[in-house]
């Protein structure tokens, strides 16, 4: 059940209406069904997996609290080791066969290890990482144990979430699934506009782009340098549209209910540097690393070499969790090697600043743009099919092109002229306001102004419906972040 199909639209009022005509109760109990209920839409069997890995760390967490039998650290490395294994066995299995096989292969080795005919469960790395986070955080005292297991497997299973993040932490979603909310115009007036913002970017930017994203990255060999960096810049504001969508609708559903999500993007392509594009960027995963990984390896706190072995592990363990591929692994290694480079160049960076004030309208706009350059190079393993892909389109974007000097050739992208000007307009609306929600919340103001709030709800519900690009028969396409 997509947020941009016909079925959600049914499912979140429906689900929204009961839980606040229902008694106090019942009302959790009621989310967690809806919120199973939309799990399984996908595949019903693999709701009894969520259910089992949140059985596992809620029982693993009550030992840890206890000190069952003195050993706080055994059941914490249990649930650690449990889920992680089952991770391992549904996302990573067949790409480790594989690996292996090929190994042999090229060893002249006849053996081969057998893959399985599995199918990746949606969501499975997203509420995996929150559970294992509440476990860690009970180790560590910084959350009281949740007793009740029907609200500890809500705060695993909210449907708004549930499938692509944020990757929501205890002491932020608990305590206010705890308190049963009433029905505010304002929440729904909030969450709406949110949910109308989050559909104008699927539907009107992200869908679109994907449609020349698609075409060129599938077929890269039969389109110039030039075309595949423009694909490749389609790309950014594709997946950042894209994810940044979901987590917009998520938030706006939760929001009508009364209940707030954090927040996961900030702009991320006004970034002066890739460690600033970071804290930006998928925030909820960012920060979940950090605390959880980098810390505990020592953080920054360390000798310059071992901080750049930090930063390298966390950045490779990233790419991996974002799949089992050797382009994703290669993308999180290189954001690492950006970071490793920013280390090693503070000193000179230090120096050049006393010469140049970083407040430099200019130098900060040379670094915001360096830095979107650099975030698209990576792009480029993220999105590509292969490496081999990858490889290609990159030497080729770097080339000297042969055909003349800008042989764009607009016509071969899968779309028109006159789409790919719309899309335009719209990812300089998106720009502009993400730059001025910078400084000012937008949303806020917007909503307190009657006038301007019904304008707004209007002209994005319009261009929703004149511009969203809804394909052949309507199938909308699912959100990017599904497959991790």
């Amino acid at each position: 059940m997509n947020f941009n199909s016909f079925e959600y639209l049914l499912f979140l009022p429906i689900t929204v209406i009961l839980y606040f005509i229902l008694p106090k109760k019942i009302k959790n109990p009621m989310l967690l069904v809806a919120s199973y209920f939309f799990y399984m839409c996908w595949s019903p069997i693999y709701a009894l997996l969520m259910l089992f890995s949140t059985a596992v760390t809620y029982f693993c967490s009550i030992l840890v609290d206890k000190g069952f039998l003195g050993r706080r650290k055994t059941w914490v490395a249990a649930s650690l080791v449990i889920n992680l294994a089952i991770l391992f066995f549904f996302k990573y299995y067949n790409f480790v066969a594989t690996s292996v096989t090929d190994l042999f292969a090229f060893f002249r080795i006849g053996a081969s290890v057998p893959t399985l005919n599995i199918l990746l469960p949606v969501g499975i790395s997203f509420y995996t990482f929150q559970a294992l986070g509440y476990t860690i955080d009970v180790y560590r005292k910084n959350v009281p144990c949740e007793k009740n297991f029907l609200d500890y497997a809500l705060f695993v299973s909210f449907f708004p979430q549930l499938v692509a993040g944020p990757i929501e932490r205890t002491g932020n979603i608990v305590p206010q699934l705890k308190v049963p909310h009433k029905f505010k115009f304002a929440n729904l007036r909030d969450g709406f506009l949110l949910i109308l913002w989050g559909l104008m970017k699927k539907m009107i930017i992200a869908d679109t782009l994907a449609v020349v994203v698609n075409n060129v990255y599938n077929n890269c060999t039969a389109y110039t340098g030039i075309q595949l960096a423009f694909a490749t810049f389609c790309f950014a504001f594709q997946i950042y549209c894209d994810f940044s969508a979901y987590t917009d609708i998520a938030r706006g559903s939760a929001k009508i209910i009364g209940i707030d999500l954090c927040q996961n993007f900030r702009c991320p392509y006004a970034a002066d540097s890739i460690k600033d594009f970071w804290r930006r960027w998928h925030i909820s995963l960012s920060s979940w690393f950090k605390d959880y990984l980098y810390f505990p390896l020592g953080g920054s706190r360390v000798s310059k070499g071992r901080h750049i072995f930090n930063v390298m592990t966390v950045f490779f363990v990233s790419g991996i969790w974002h799949g089992a591929a050797f382009t994703y692994i290669i993308w999180g290694v290189l954001h690492g090697l950006y970071q490793a480079v920013g280390i090693l160049s503070t000193p000179l960076r230090e120096k050049f600043y006393k010469l140049v004030p970083k407040n430099n309208p200019v130098l900060k706009g040379a670094k915001i743009l360096g830095t979107f350059c650099l975030v698209c190079f990576a792009w480029i393993l993220f999105r590509a099919n292969s490496l081999s892909d990858a490889f290609y389109i990159i030497e080729k974007i770097f080339s000297v092109p042969n055909t003349g000097i800008f042989p764009l050739a607009f016509g071969t992208l899968g779309l028109s002229t006159k789409a790919l000007c719309a899309v335009f307009v719209f990812v300089v609306i998106l720009v502009i306001v993400d730059v001025i929600n910078l400084r000012y919340p937008v949303a806020k103001k917007v909503c307190n102004t009657v006038f301007v709030k019904y304008i707004v709800f209007f002209l994005l519900l319009t261009s929703i419906i004149i511009f969203g690009y809804y394909g052949d028969g309507f199938d909308p396409q699912e959100f990017v972040y599904f497959q991790f």
